[in-house]
């Protein structure tokens, strides 16, 4: 049993977060009437289920009741609000994803408050003992419940008709169910009563959940009842058998010699799918490897002495799961009005608030959960795939690496499977850095290239969004395992200060997704206006931020300069490179800047060169590319789409775009010049978007790149550009070592010759490669 905390936060930390059972937003809630239905109050839906794998029962839970049987169907939820349309609640059972549905209905008449939760208390406090379980707001033990449920028994009438059973027939069954499951009285005659008549008897409570009061714990399934050892004088109770399963977290977590022949095999079996030629030797030897197991099955004996009847089979246990698993979808409600943002769908919000180490838990204290469905539940579930649970997580490895990045991009925009926040992350980090960009180009016109980089990477740092992830309240919504902000996977042991780093790093990153994903619900202004009114609370600070002037060509002209083509050549030149590209600029002097190199001095025309316009155009050029690779390749994680994005935004491919494009010749120099370098030829391609994205807009700029890009990831994709020849060297290592175990061996990377800046590539202790050059960065 597990005798430790249920929660090992610290106090301050216990005190906010849904983890915690805290939703912001919520207060008090008045009861509701004990003595009515309340129907002017609350509103009712059926919770639904699908598929029903594991919850169509043989024998399931039967009431009769005038001439007629009502057969348990599920739950019907009644909420204090009307709901708003939510995302899908999606649950993995029995490696079954199940999705868990809340369908409005006519309201029921027949029950009452006080009845619903007397039944509540019984079921998931007294028989199953969910003694955490609590739908109430956090600090306000007297109030009613957000939810209350209640178990629909019906049956079918003609014209698909369906009639409920009343509340108070269904308590009257449970208090005429309880009686002992055998009474003393009974039992000489039940030890000499026919083989027959005997099975008869122990069919009857078959799949029933019997209780034994102020035992732990209390209830079990009967799945046989067994009378060999009560003799003809009737002096010993029949014997309840029932057949378990272990719980994983019992068998395995503390058995050492389980561990280790786990990681043997599974290490053994990595390095059998990479070996080119397998062995019969080899095969034999993963086979002893998985026959390495122990058994999880157990069967428990215990006397049916003090055991009573409760009438329930089963089917209610596993439906009984259900009903608080979902809530977490039904408060994303409370979430949406805490943070006052204009979302356009729930399925966004709560993906933004789903950190990857975030596990479905029951909704509830997960032992409490986990044993009464192991105790209570199905005998013989139907278990489904069990590489459900890494099919869309599993990122690590050189097979999924090449597996996911050989696959090419969508020709339109998919939603992803990738159930956390990662990919949002990714994109959230190219908003933060374009918005910083964007507005510190405009509130200061005449600092270089220099000096606007060392500004961004001030506002960017993670010291200082950390703080602002704090500003808008994250860690109160978000949703992941214990111990976090600071990681899952921190050691106790680890020093204070790289525990507090690793939670800065997680409280930016949550700035990162909220940003990103309020750019897709909503665009680009209203991510801007979010993150302004986060940097800067006060009114004088965020008015400088937020109105910034014009660029001081666009200051000259408001209404636009293409009046001065035909008087200007050098206008006059670049307006066929406008029908050249299909795209018109409204300032076209903003488009001769971009193309006036920095040799070109101080003019009227162009007032300077284009390298502060490659400093908004690198961003722009990143943020394209991020929302781009992120509609269109669903199945990439964060790493694989930095792989791509680092691939498509680099000076190689900005240079071959550049030349597509035939932009060279319209570059402005002081002297005729030979074939330009890569790194100049890509600054022309990152200047020429940010006149484009000042004059056409973010829509612009986002419907122009794409198809250049679309091409461009095709090419990469096939010729594996992505993969640099240092990853390559080290995955063959990786990939080729022996299966004696042992380290593999990594290449080491040696500074030879400090003059000449020249590396060498060491691999057990023998020269590989060898590079020189006389600039360190070459």
């Amino acid at each position: 049993m597990n005798d430790g905390p249920l929660c090992r936060c610290s106090a301050r930390a216990q005190r906010s977060g849904i983890r915690h059972g805290i939703y912001p937003g919520e207060g008090p809630l008045a009861p509701c009437d004990p003595n009515t239905n309340n129907v002017g109050r609350l509103h009712h839906y059926r919770i639904a289920v699908t598929p029903r794998t594991n919850f169509m029962m043989k024998c399931p839970t039967t009431i009769r009741h005038d001439g007629h049987e009502f057969v348990f169907e599920g739950f019907s939820m009644l909420s204090h609000w009307a709901l708003p349309k939510l995302p899908t609640c999606r649950v993995i059972r029995f490696n079954i994803e199940y999705a868990v549905l809340y369908l409005e209905e006519k309201f029921p008449e027949n029950f009452t408050v006080c009845g619903l939760e007397l039944l509540s208390r019984y079921l998931f406090t007294e028989v199953l003992e969910m003694l955490d379980l609590d739908w109430r707001a956090h600090g306000d033990p007297e109030g009613c419940p957000r939810f209350h449920f209640m178990p629909r028994f019906a049956r079918k009438l003609e014209d698909n008709g369906k009639e409920l059973l009343s509340l108070n027939v269904v308590l009257q069954y449970l208090l005429t169910s309880s009686v002992p499951l055998v009474a003393a009285p009974e039992l000489p005659r039940l030890c000499k009563m026919s083989q027959s008549k005997w099975q008869g008897f122990a069919d009857q409570v078959k799949g029933m959940i019997v209780v034994n009061p102020g035992m732990k714990p209390c209830a079990l399934r009967v799945d046989q009842l067994d009378r060999e050892l009560c003799g003809t004088q009737g002096g010993v109770f029949p014997e309840i058998v029932h057949f378990g399963i272990r719980p994983p977290q019992l068998s395995y977590a503390g058995n050492p010699m389980y561990q280790k022949a786990w990681r043997d095999y599974v290490k053994f079996r990595h390095l059998l799918a990479n070996k080119p030629k397998v062995l019969y030797t080899d095969r034999h030897k993963l086979l002893q490897k998985e026959a390495n197991n122990l058994k999880r099955d157990v069967t428990v004996v215990v006397s049916s002495e003090n055991f009573f009847r409760t009438g329930i089979m089963c089917d209610i246990v596993q439906w009984s799961r259900y009903p608080f698993t979902g809530l977490l979808c039904s408060e994303v409600r409370c979430c949406l009005l805490t943070l006052s943002l204009p979302w356009g769908t729930a399925d966004l919000f709560q993906l933004a608030l789903t950190h990857p180490s975030y596990r479905e838990n029951f909704g509830t204290n997960p032992d409490h959960a986990r044993n009464s469905l192991t105790n209570c539940g199905i005998r013989q579930p139907e278990y489904g795939d069990r590489r459900i649970h890494y099919l869309n997580t599993r990122k690590r490895g050189i097979n999924t690496l090449i597996n996911i990045m050989s696959r090419f991009g969508r020709q339109e925009e998919t939603a992803s499977s990738i159930s956390h926040n990662e990919r949002l992350e990714f994109l959230g980090d190219a908003v933060v850095e374009f918005l910083s960009s964007i507005h510190l180009f405009f509130m200061f016109p005449d600092l270089e290239e220099g000096g606007l980089a060392t500004y961004r990477a001030a506002i960017v740092q993670n010291q200082h969004l950390a703080v602002l992830a704090k500003v808008i309240l994250h860690s109160k919504v978000f949703t992941h395992v214990e111990e976090l902000p600071i990681s899952p996977h921190i050691s106790f042991s680890l020093p204070a200060r790289h525990a507090f780093a690793i939670g800065m790093l997680e409280e930016t990153s949550w700035l990162f997704v909220s940003l990103g994903a309020l750019f897709l619900d909503s665009g680009i202004r209203v991510a801007d206006q979010v993150f302004s009114t986060t940097l800067f609370s006060e009114p004088d600070l965020l008015g400088v931020w937020v109105n910034y002037p014009l660029h001081p060509l666009q200051e000259q002209v408001p209404e636009g300069d293409r009046k001065w083509i035909d008087s200007v050549p050098l206008l006059k030149k670049l307006h066929e490179f406008e029908e050249l590209t299909g795209i018109e600029f409204t300032h076209i002097r903003l488009l001769a800047k971009a193309f006036t190199h920095r040799s070109i001095g101080f003019n009227n025309l162009t007032l300077g060169s284009n390298q502060r316009l490659e400093f908004l155009g690198d961003t722009v050029l990143q943020l394209v590319a991020s929302e781009y690779l992120y509609k269109y390749f669903p199945e990439h994680h964060e790493g694989h789409l930095s792989l791509l994005r680092s691939s498509l935004v680099n000076n190689r491919t900005q240079a071959v775009v550049c030349d597509d494009l035939g932009m060279v010749e319209f570059t402005i120099y002081p002297y005729p010049k030979g074939e330009l370098k890569t790194k100049d030829r890509a600054d022309i391609l990152e200047g020429e978007d940010t006149p484009l994205s000042l004059g056409q807009g973010w829509m612009g700029t986002s419907h122009s790149c794409p198809y250049i890009l679309y091409i461009s990831s095709l090419d990469f994709i096939l010729n594996q550009d992505w993969n640099d020849p240092k990853s390559k060297l080290q995955q063959c290592c990786l990939t080729l070592r022996s299966m004696d175990g042992g380290e593999p061996d990594i290449p080491v990377y040696k500074w030879v010759l400090p003059l000449f800046y020249s590396v060498s590539s060491f691999q057990t202790r023998h020269r590989k490669s060898a590079a020189s050059s006389t600039h360190r960065d070459t």
